[in-house]
């Protein structure tokens, strides 16, 4: 957990605009942000001043979550989960989810949504994914999760597309949205990286060590300055969801 907390990528700034440009976000809005894990997505809807109810059924994510957000007055840690959130009908303008969507059940997700926004309330879907292979060094990386990652093609292929979409969203119309993000690491940084994923194996696999072998060697071979870049797209699936689902 220690990894995953230090390590996760977090999430730009660049979300806050376009939700304000595009959805009226205010900051006197209240958000909830289901599947909130840590707090990496709910922190910056904090630092826009807005009320966040932090959404999260595992109990170790949600501990974590609280800790890192423990400076927020404006935080709410929430036991729950996006099938039944535990909210208030009709007490958010904003429901975010961000890396949280694939373990949602869509319709008994959508259904609860509806409930807990406030009427032309908005969803934010926000996921990063690595841009691969872009770069020699991201060609490498994800070259070694193949090659060691326990189920990294099946969590790679779970990410919501548009067909996703457009059945969550229903009749009406979603928007795409992307930014660019990045994460700058030292060795340490990048070793911390790898083994957040829950496709890494873990110390004590026979796997751990060659993979970590491997990746010293990618590090040596693509650093600069001692540091490499991971570089992503934060990809933002936003809509309403008023009206009958498709």
């Amino acid at each position: 957990m220690a990894d995953y907390v230090r390590y996760r990528p977090g999430y730009p700034l660049g979300i806050l605009e376009i939700l304000r440009a595009e959805c009226g976000l205010a900051a006197e809005h209240a958000i909830a942000d289901v599947g909130s894990g840590t707090g990496l997505l709910a922190e910056i809807f904090l630092k826009n001043g807005n009320h966040v109810f932090g959404v999260e059924p595992n109990k170790e994510m949600r501990e974590a979550g609280e800790e890192y957000l423990a400076n927020y007055p404006k935080f709410a840690s929430v036991t729950g989960s996006a099938e039944a959130t535990t909210l208030p009908a009709a007490c958010v303008e904003f429901v975010s989810a961000g890396q949280a969507f694939h373990w949602f059940e869509p319709q008994a997700t959508r259904a609860e949504f509806a409930r807990i926004l406030k009427p032309a309330g908005w969803v934010a879907v926000v996921w990063n994914l690595r841009t691969t292979p872009k770069t020699p060094f991201s060609s490498a990386y994800d070259n070694l999760l193949v090659r060691y990652g326990t189920d990294y093609t099946r969590v790679k292929e779970a990410h919501p597309g548009a067909s996703d979409m457009k059945r969550f969203f229903g009749i009406r119309d979603y928007r795409k949205r992307e930014l660019a993000n990045r994460q700058v690491f030292d060795f340490e940084g990048l070793s911390g990286r790898l083994r957040s994923s829950s496709y890494a194996p873990r110390e004590g696999d026979a796997n751990y060590e060659p993979m970590m072998k491997e990746l010293r060697t990618i590090f040596e071979t693509h650093q600069t300055l001692g540091r490499v870049n991971m570089d992503y797209t934060t990809q933002m699936f936003i809509g309403q969801l008023d009206g009958d689902a498709a």
